[in-house]
């Protein structure tokens, strides 16, 4: 059975007009107006909405094994989440621990991945460097459609790479025309400034995001960057945060550095104040790097609006507060880090980014969807509505309006960073690879039809 939008404001990253979109097999068959359909099609009057392509998170973390626990959103649950909000692709992160073979770090991530309900694709995290890494890297990219690699400058003796593994990743990418991704973070003054708050007595959880001050952030974005420069490869900064790295970020380009910069939506809208909520309640915004302080935030998206900044992910890995972040209950070193977000970025960058002028909509499908296609090599298929893209879909009412809170939200969290929030605008339909599979808010998805996206080299 075929779909039929009609009537609706086709809203892409470079265009907006009036039209129809038709949909079969999956695959958006034709874009025009007054199109016809066939008998038993599902036709779908989108008058007064936007169609807009499926948001893509290229920064998610499901089912991911850290600090002693799991995410408490698997591949299952966690896309699920994602589609009721109107994020259709997900691109997730193989961590192998250190000494791990990567392809058997590979074979893991696949068998967790295939209850997804919606397309996922895979950066490959490289935690170590041996005799066989740059095998590895090699197979990855010729045989496994995983064409960009994660590399922590933080978690020093876990998953995090000292200077010298990070140049031979870099050396290797530049090889194979990938690209790295950075977690810009100096991890040995994280250390020590952890070690260093604790010995004081200090526990709480505002102490975590003081042991991760911008400054050890900045210093690790300049110094990713500069190491980029001298290797000639590019690199895709995730989740910056801070002005620091964004100056940084600005001065590497100004010097001809080919680098990226991904923001969060929970950096654009918090402020580290969250961290003085009362009854252990500000662990639940622990995430590594922390939330900012005021003034941070307006860096951000101005940065987004010049184009320093060019995409808005997640860094989806949510924990419960009751039974994991309270696992550092006297110790913020050991809370887990991570939130939950994935259904809420779309509703959040609507409201406070489109309806405060801080976005065009154009803006928005870029910085959610198409730009993150386009940069890790799924455009056209994903990031646009197109003859020939895969349908998938959000007709968005943007008269809609709700509240976000961990009571009636589909991730499998009992908090949210979120909570209280108001939005205008939500999705009426989405739809995935070619059928509807949220309606009204109520989800119709289905364990397992996710398919793994290989990805071309951009």
């Amino acid at each position: 059975m075929g779909i039929l939008i009609k009537n609706g404001r086709i809203v892409t990253a470079i265009d907006e007009f009036v039209g129809d979109v038709y949909c079969d097999e999956g695959t958006i068959r034709a874009i025009g107006e007054n199109l016809d359909h066939r008998p038993g099609d599902e036709v779908i009057d989108a008058s007064g909405q936007l169609v807009m392509p499926g948001g893509l998170d290229p920064h998610v973390h499901m089912e991911l094994p850290f600090m002693g626990t799991v995410s408490a959103d698997d591949f299952e649950s966690g896309t699920a989440a994602g589609v009721a909000g109107g994020t259709t692709s997900i691109i997730d992160f193989v961590i192998p621990a250190r000494d791990e073979d990567l392809m058997d770090a590979l074979a893991a991530w696949h068998d967790k991945a295939s209850k997804a309900v919606a397309d996922y694709a895979f950066h490959m995290a490289v935690t170590w460097w041996g005799d066989q890494t740059k095998e590895w890297m090699t197979r990855c990219v010729r045989d496994e459609g995983i064409t960009s690699f994660k590399t922590f400058m933080a978690y020093r003796g876990a998953i995090g790479v000292d200077d010298p593994e990070l140049i031979e990743v870099m050396k290797t990418s530049k090889e194979l025309g990938s690209l790295v991704t950075v977690h810009a973070e100096h991890g040995d003054m994280v250390v020590e400034l952890q070690n260093k708050l604790f010995g004081q007595g200090l526990t709480a959880p505002k102490y975590h995001a003081l042991s991760r001050p911008p400054a050890v952030e900045g210093e690790a974005t300049a110094r990713a960057l500069m190491m980029s420069r001298m290797t000639g490869q590019p690199v895709y900064v995730v989740h910056v945060t801070c002005k620091e790295s964004v100056d940084a970020i600005i001065a590497a380009r100004m010097n001809g550095v080919d680098v990226y910069g991904e923001t969060c939506t929970q950096y654009l809208l918090l402020d580290d104040s969250v961290y003085d909520k009362p009854d252990f309640e500000g662990a639940a915004y622990v995430m590594s790097p922390p939330i900012r302080p005021r003034g941070h935030q307006e860096v951000l998206w101005n940065a987004l609006k010049l184009g320093a900044l060019h995409t808005v992910a997640t860094d989806h890995c949510p924990f419960n507060q009751v039974g994991q972040k309270d696992r550092g209950k006297d110790d913020f070193r050991s809370i887990p880090n991570g939130a939950a977000g994935i259904e809420n970025r779309l509703a959040l960058l609507y409201t406070y980014g489109v309806l405060e002028d801080r976005l065009t909509l154009n803006e928005f499908v870029d910085l959610t969807s198409t730009r993150a296609a386009k940069i890790f090599g799924l455009y056209p298929r994903k990031g646009s509505i197109t003859v020939g893209a895969d349908a998938d879909i959000v007709v968005w009412d943007p008269a809609a309006s709700g509240t976000i809170s961990a009571k009636t939200h589909a991730h499998r969290c009992d908090r949210s960073i979120f909570e209280g929030f108001e939005t205008k605008g939500t999705p009426s339909y989405v739809i995935v690879d070619g059928r509807v599979q949220c309606r009204e808010g109520k989800l119709d998805v289905e364990r397992g039809a996710g398919r793994y996206l290989r990805r071309t080299l951009a």
